[in-house]
């Protein structure tokens, strides 16, 4: 509505589901460099929040509820977006790692690709 302050103020975080904490760590913390919020409180289920900038990504071990197929690239599918410094560095690592990834189909400097447990990621180069 015209005139109105909107109440939601930013993002805080997004949540992803995944099936083995230790697994998502891997991934999350050695090629993408995030580190661990050590202040998480116990929820009753395992997971982990990472830090990206002033933001976070909570890692959730739940069981997942979505039991359809994933598009083969991870722009046609749900995912938060991450700006990156470096793309060519991003890439390099993933490559290492023999993580794969599809790039932009627009032509953007982005990459997407899939963590261990098939949240689709793309990646924005800054």
């Amino acid at each position: 509505m015209p005139g109105k302050r909107p109440l939601v103020a930013g993002i805080h975080h997004v949540a992803l589901l995944v099936a083995d904490t230790g697994r998502a760590l891997e991934f999350y913390r050695d090629p993408l460099g995030l580190e661990e919020e050590p202040r998480r409180p116990e929820p009753g289920y395992p997971g982990a929040w990472l830090e990206i900038g002033d933001r976070q990504l909570h890692l959730i071990e739940l069981p997942n509820p979505d039991a359809a197929e994933r598009p083969g690239h991870g722009g046609q599918d749900r995912h938060p977006a991450l700006r990156v410094t470096g793309i060519g560095v991003l890439q390099q690592r993933l490559e290492r790692a023999g993580i794969p990834f599809t790039r932009s189909r627009s032509g953007r400097a982005a990459l997407f690709c899939r963590d261990p447990h098939g949240n689709g990621l793309e990646f924005i180069g800054a």
